[in-house]
């Protein structure tokens, strides 16, 4: 036995991490010699243990690469590191040649890998997390999953699952309300983004794209995903006949956590579950269908007690000190499935068609009643009561109520084809909507300031109490009312044409595309309004044969948004039916640049933009709230420079660190220039990951957000030419640590229904950073000074996590 042991220590290691010719880290790599092997994890990286002092031959295969062999002579506890580059293994059969396919490199899109998503932490993980890290995306609230996209607003993203446009809630106000995103990253293979100058065969929208592709399982798995915010659960399968596949997953949601750390003390009851599924029959070859489903309940009970902000400085310190009565009481519910067909009668050509159904239910309910005062915190250093209110000062009441309901079934009907011979490619696809809006906004805001009832803030009217006696009618402070029920029928379609080209000693690819739709409004009390837009879209792209690995890729053309329904309704809640679609003329020019740094892979991917905007529909922006004016009376523009510097920092990782300029502005009603309510000027992003050299399995994920204040915090009612302030800067940093406790592709449980387990502890907003999304004004009336009291987003929050796969 002595024997033994001293033999298994008289060992030498070598590892590394295998890429591809594209450099991109290659997991599944089978590491052989005689007396044994290993194999690489989804980070491409292998360690393997050799006899010392004995040239060994080690084996590097995998399926869709030629195998290389490489012959080590080591000294004992010698280490060394070997990184080889695996070519693609070209088979031809038939006339089908299986090469690597770059066309989302040539077209702008930039790929996000699924395994990134499921671990990068983040207050509400998922692809939006992940995205929130790329220039020219920017959100100011961890706690939604919305996004605004250069200079855009929430609506202007399209959201694609497997070629099926998905839609978020109409309603949410808050981002604690928002619980799940649609997207299921347990479910996801590929992920597609673009940011801008993408092409006809995308919808119309103004601003970007996420391309969602769901799995196709080959073999039985799963995973568990347990955490002190929910749980998600996910299997996949397929049939021994290899012809139906199944994949499903479900998800519970609770930020208890994140929201009870806020200054507002609650009772907070949130309860946010989803279940999704993704069923695909292969009849032969050449027809498939597929079936996509998801079931998705968010209800969200809020009481408020009590609430303390301290502001002002040490100087001149102020706190807001308010007690609540009543609740808030928000339900939404979502059904969404789509029933797809896939034919292909020969290799060249594609067809699909596809009828999907989106139905939405949601209400937001409330009365609260909150009495507020003024104070002077406690700001002895060093005190027992420091930070605590010494004395107050009533100054008034507010009473907030709402009976808010919708209900919006929306159905499609789609047809896509491509054709693909040679070094051409021609899309096109035609696709039928019909959207059917119930909707029911009733809500009203009364303020009372030291006994006096504060009237509208746009009503000229002079209070001379108690002088003069008081003899206009009561008015709440704001007031909406509206019934609506509208139908919008949509008929659009796109042709474009795809093309490789030899360019002397370059290569060069173009898309040039046309995209159409063609709209009808009406509904109950509402005349009938029809138009038409069309949008010519084209992209180039050209590879010079240069030392240097270079592309160059220039995108242009005209972007329109038909108005979907929360676009047609004024902020008043009464619909404008004859509201025209936003254009904009985008122009982007971008460069990727492939380079070794350090032995290691790097890309810096560079991209300027202008956009140029008309009948514009301005809003106001609350936060996550967007009210429209239905008025399309302003025009606008944006323009900037977004930088991304991605490989690895670390040897077998994904890290980047993204630059975003941004500068945008409206002319509302020709009153000049202002800056929109989106215009994010400086925005830094890092994600990081890495790993203990000596311990593999101990690793850290690292995302950090850095941007400037954007315009906001003035009341929504406010003249946006009057309150051009802006809130301050937003800096959010969340860190996770996780340690592989089983890797069966590393060790010997190579048997274990377990393939991997992993524990660990994230810490969001890690530098406890006081970010503010709105504020809240109250005011004097003896004094008649209106305060801007901040609204804190998140403090410093300890999560535990737990994750399997099987």
């Amino acid at each position: 036995m002595l024997l033994s042991v001293s033999g298994m220590a008289q060992q030498a290691i070598v590892r590394g991490v295998i890429f591809n010719e594209q450099q991109v880290p290659q997991s599944g790599v089978n590491i052989t010699w005689s007396g044994g092997g290993t194999q690489t994890d989804e980070s491409g990286f292998y360690t393997l243990s050799i006899p010392p002092e004995k040239t060994i031959q080690l084996n590097f295969s995998h399926i869709a690469y030629k195998a290389i062999k490489a012959q080590f002579n080591l000294k004992e506890n010698e280490m060394v590191e070997f990184n080889p580059i695996l070519n693609a293994k070209v088979e031809q059969i038939s006339d089908v040649v299986i090469t690597a396919n770059t066309t989302d490199q040539l077209s702008g899109i930039t790929s996000l890998t699924p395994e990134t998503v499921r671990k990068i932490p983040g207050a509400n993980p998922g692809v939006e997390n992940l995205l929130q890290a790329l220039p020219g995306v920017s959100s100011n609230n961890e706690l939604s999953t919305q996004y605004a996209v250069r200079g855009g607003n929430y609506d202007e993203n399209l959201v694609y699952i497997n070629d099926i446009e998905v839609y978020r809630p109409f309603l949410i106000r808050s981002g604690q309300q928002e619980g799940l995103s649609i997207i299921n990253p347990d479910l996801v293979r590929d992920i597609d983004f673009s940011a801008g100058g993408f092409q006809a065969k995308y919808g119309d929208k103004l601003s970007s794209v996420l391309d969602i592709t769901y799995k196709r399982p080959v073999e039985f798995a799963a995973s568990a995903d347990v955490s002190l915010l929910g749980a998600s659960l996910s299997a996949e399968g397929i049939s021994e006949n290899k012809k139906f596949t199944a994949i499903g997953g479900a998800r519970y949601w609770d930020n208890s956590l994140l929201v009870d750390a806020k200054q507002t003390q609650t009772n907070y009851r949130p309860r946010f579950t989803d279940l999704q599924t993704y069923l695909t029959y292969t009849f032969n070859p050449k027809f498939s269908i597929d079936f996509l489903g998801t079931v998705a309940v968010n209800s969200y009970n809020y009481e408020p007690q009590t609430r303390q902000t301290n502001f002002g400085t040490l100087a001149d310190p102020v706190a807001l000190v308010v007690v609540y009565n009543g609740q808030e009481q928000d339900r939404y519910e979502t059904y969404f499935g789509a029933l797809s067909s896939t034919y292909q009668p020969n290799e060249q050509l594609d067809l699909k068609f596809t009828a999907s159904a989106y139905h939405t239910q949601e209400q937001e309910h409330y009365d609260i009643a909150a009495q507020y005062a003024l104070g002077t915190p406690n700001t002895t250093i060093g005190s027992a009561n420091a930070g605590e209110v010494d004395f107050t000062q009533a100054i008034g009441s507010q009473l907030t109520h709402a009976r808010n309901d919708l209900d919006a079934l929306i159905f499609n009907l789609q047809h896509k084809g491509q054709f693909i011979k040679d070094e051409h490619q021609l899309d096109w696809g035609l696709k039928y909507a019909h959207e059917n809006i119930r909707d029911r906004l009733q809500e009203y805001e009364i303020i009372d300031s030291a006994g006096f009832s504060v009237r509208p803030p746009l009503e000229e009217f002079v209070n001379e109490q108690p002088y003069e006696p008081f003899d206009a009618p009561l008015a709440p402070f704001t007031s909406r009312r509206a019934q609506n029920t509208v139908s919008i029928d949509r008929v659009m379609g796109y042709l474009q044409y795809s093309k490789r080209i030899n360019w002397s000693s370059a290569k060069a690819w173009f898309n040039a595309g046309i995209r159409s739709q063609f709209w009808t409004v009406s509904g109950l009390d509402i005349p009938s309004t029809s138009q038409q837009v069309v949008s010519p879209r084209g992209q180039f792209s050209l590879k010079p044969n240069w030392k240097s690995d270079m592309l160059f890729r220039l995108a242009a053309g005209i972007y329109h948004q038909p108005p979907f329904y929360r676009e047609l309704r004024n902020d008043q809640g009464q619909v404008v039916p004859d509201v025209e679609a936003q254009r904009s003329v985008h122009l982007v020019l971008g460069n990727d640049w492939s380079f070794d740094m350090w032995g290691r892979p790097f890309t810096l991917t560079s991209e300027a933009y202008f956009k140029n905007l008309d009948n514009v529909n301005t809003y106001t922006l609350e936060n996550v709230r967007i009210r429209y004016r239905a008025a399309n009376d302003a025009e606008a523009y944006a323009y900037g420079l977004d930088l991304r510097l991605s490989g690895e920092f670390v040897p077998g990782t994904d890290s980047w660190i993204s630059l975003g300029l941004l500068k945008t502005e409206e002319n509302i009603q020709d009153r000049g220039f202002i800056a929109r309510p989106t215009d994010q000027r400086f925005k830094m992003a890092f994600l990081f990951q890495d790993y203990v050299p000596r311990i593999p399995d101990m690793k850290l994920y690292l995302k950090m957000v850095y941007q400037t204040g954007l315009p906001g915090g003035s009341p929504s009612y406010a003249d946006p030419y009057l309150y051009q302030t802006r809130l301050p800067f937003y800096f959010r940093s969340d860190v996770g640590f996780l340690y592989t406790i089983i890797n069966s592709e590393r060790s010997s449980l190579r048997n274990c229904f377990i393939k991997e387990l992993s524990t660990g502890i994230e810490i969001f907003n890690i530098f406890d950073r006081q970010n503010s999304i709105t504020n809240t004004y109250v005011r004097d009336a003896a004094t008649r000074q209106q305060y801007a009291v901040p609204n804190y987003l998140t403090p410093r929050v300890f999560n535990i996590r737990l994750s399997a796969r099987f």
